[in-house]
């Protein structure tokens, strides 16, 4: 049986601290550019896991769409965010709603999620006047960075994220999970693995029970993908946190995460996860026209902070079957 010959690689540069990147001069139209060079686009993507394209001219949200339907003409929804974002239609959507002057540090979408997104697309259409860069870290250098006994406890347990929905901090459960109806909140729920509860305000609670080291299907490197550190109580600003713990209640932040078996994180443990992040992390700050394609299986993102206006538009495709560890279903607790 004769197979298609795998597409050439694009000539990327691979600077040291910034990721590759692929300067495109005079592309003509960026939909029919990126059409025209989709797989080799995927190719290059699949080699560095992750390619920033300048000079493509991305200038409006037709445009980023066109060019993200190039490489999913199905891209998917934004189901369980932890933040709000806006959503311009047909699976695009705006950078997640979180206040300029603080950081996001590494994660990896959705990687609390029973399907996950295998490819994001950034498209800015606006960079910002200082700051706001989209950095990358190799999933599999940070895993072999940690240390190894923490690797092998969550690779062995999973972790645990605890939810708290209300309508100020995060995305509202409405937000998150695209409807009001607490019956369809409690369907999707138990399709997908999450504990939920309601308090007697009618707020959500819920958790869910997930990989934290997995395997990447194309090549089997072992990659640290969650999204432990990020949704992490002590990821916060120290005041962020205090304000928090004050209005809410230690036991009902917007977010926190756990071992598997429930033990607590302490902050030693996050600061160190954080810290082999920031050891790995690549950043070149944004230029208009700019598109991102990023292996959300093996490089983990992160939003830097920033002064002035930002508008940087998102899409995710190819969906991942990801796993729960067994006996965490998503009945109600």
């Amino acid at each position: 049986m004769s197979s298609s010959p795998p597409a050439p690689l694009l000539e990327a540069e691979v600077p040291a601290g910034k990721p590759p990147m692929l300067r495109v001069d005079n592309p003509g139209d960026a939909t029919t550019w990126a059409a025209r060079h989709r797989d080799a686009l995927r190719a290059t993507v699949a080699e560095h896991g992750a390619l920033l394209v300048r000079g493509l001219g991305i200038s409006d949200t037709t445009q980023a769409a066109g060019v993200f339907h190039v490489f999913a003409p199905e891209l998917m929804d934004n189901k369980e965010a932890f933040a709000a974002r806006e959503d311009y239609g047909r699976g695009v959507y705006s950078s997640a709603t979180w206040p300029p002057n603080q950081p996001m540090c590494m994660h990896h979408e959705l990687s609390y999620a029973l399907t996950v997104p295998s490819l994001l697309m950034f498209a800015c259409l606006k960079a910002p006047a200082d700051g706001g860069a989209t950095g990358v870290a190799d999933a599999a250098e940070v895993c072999r960075a940690l240390p190894a006994e923490l690797v092998d406890r969550f690779a062995r347990q999973g972790w645990l994220l605890d939810r708290c929905y209300n309508d100020e901090i995060g995305a509202s459960a409405a937000e998150a999970f695209g409807t009001d109806d607490r019956s369809a909140i409690e369907e999707y729920c138990r399709a997908n693995a999450i504990e939920y509860t309601w308090d007697e305000d009618g707020s959500l609670r819920t958790r869910q029970h997930r990989q934290a080291v997995v395997d990447h299907p194309a090549d089997g490197r072992r990659c640290w993908f969650n999204q432990i550190a990020f949704l992490s109580e002590f990821t916060l600003a120290p005041e962020v946190r205090e304000y928090l713990i004050d209005v809410y209640g230690a036991d009902a932040l917007p977010f926190t995460t756990r071992y598997g078996n429930g033990d607590p994180l302490d902050q030693d443990t996050v600061n160190l996860i954080n810290s082999v992040y920031d050891a790995h992390t690549r950043r070149e700050p944004w230029q208009d026209g700019d598109l991102m394609l990023v292996d959300n299986l093996r490089t983990a993102h992160s939003r830097e902070a920033y002064e002035g206006d930002r508008s940087v538009l998102v899409a995710m495709a190819q969906p991942h079957p990801a796993t729960s560890p067994e006996g965490h279903g998503g009945s109600a607790r």
